[in-house]
């Protein structure tokens, strides 16, 4: 009986690994082979149109550049800006449209998806869109300024100075909608008795906010702005499609960064080295996160 029992469960156990096998084959080959290889490729520079014969160990050579590259440097600056400036507001304007629609409003749920929709819509239709809206000359967001008077509107994405702040609004537009619905989902899980019991003590809806609200979307906060700060640490299309990096690197970031080292200037080791330090930077970054959240949720 015991044999029996054995070598049905060994079927039982054959026949799951290979419903995974096509799932496990793909993850292997396409995730982590890749992964694999380009952490070997960031001690070798590999002009790959050589093919593997193109592979020159360079030790820690690659890294050592970091340093000394000023498009490096300055991808660092902007990305740094970017997450700095773009994820609070998405925070903030999530919250607060996710506090009014959580009301009796008219029309909420219609209200509701059509904030929440520029997030779904594809990313690089959203930036033409945006990069139409932007144009210094005929674009209609000059066009209403000059109507009020702006003789001289912002050249947008066509100026150094404004650029990067154009490209950043346009992911604060997109990224609102995600943290509104989270924060609704949030708000779900609050309990009107505490509402009820603050009301009888005399607090204000402003107070209930900052005391009630606020304190216990804390764990919600802190999921929203690690999800954010790695989207905007990985942004990619709207620069790609609205800029290129430009003018003068003024929206430059690391992902950008990493794709002209790549498939333009074919470094493909130093691109794998900028590549990890991207990595590096999204992980302490969420790991201080995480242990933020715990102090926090321990001392309340």
């Amino acid at each position: 009986m015991r044999q029996l029992w054995r070598r049905a469960s060994f079927r039982e156990n054959l026949a799951g690994y290979l419903f995974i096998l096509p799932n496990l084959s793909g993850y292997f080959l396409f995730v982590l082979l890749p992964i694999l290889f380009s952490l070997y490729l960031v001690f070798n520079d590999w002009e790959y149109l050589k093919g593997f014969s193109g592979i020159s160990w360079v030790g820690l050579d690659n890294f050592k550049a970091l340093g000394s590259d000023p498009k490096f440097l300055k991808a660092l600056q902007n990305n740094t800006i970017f997450t700095v400036v773009s994820v609070p507001a998405s925070i903030i304007l999530g919250l607060v449209l996710a506090v009014i629609l959580n009301k009796h409003v008219y029309f909420k749920n219609t209200l509701r998806t059509l904030i929440f929709l520029p997030y779904v819509s594809s990313l690089v239709a959203v930036s033409v869109i945006w990069s139409i809206m932007y144009r210094a000359s005929d674009g209609p967001i000059n066009q209403v300024l000059r109507n009020f008077g702006i003789s001289h509107p912002p050249g947008w994405l066509s100026s150094p100075d404004s650029a990067l702040f154009a490209i950043i609004i346009m992911s604060v537009w997109v990224t609102i909608g995600y943290a509104m619905v989270i924060y609704l989902a949030g708000l779900q899980g609050i309990s009107k008795d505490l509402y009820e019991a603050s009301e009888i003590d005399g607090a204000s809806k402003l107070r209930q906010f900052f005391r009630i609200t606020v304190p216990m979307l804390t764990p919600t906060t802190f999921l929203i702005a690690i999800t954010l700060i790695i989207w905007s640490f990985q942004v990619f299309g709207p620069v790609a499609v609205m800029t290129q990096g430009g003018p003068i690197d003024s929206t430059m970031v690391l992902s950008y960064h990493i794709y002209l080292l790549a498939f333009r200037y074919y470094k493909m080791g130093y691109a794998a080295a900028v590549s990890w330090v991207l990595f590096a930077i999204i992980f302490v970054v969420t790991l201080i996160q995480w242990q933020s959240q715990k102090r926090w949720q321990q001392h309340f």
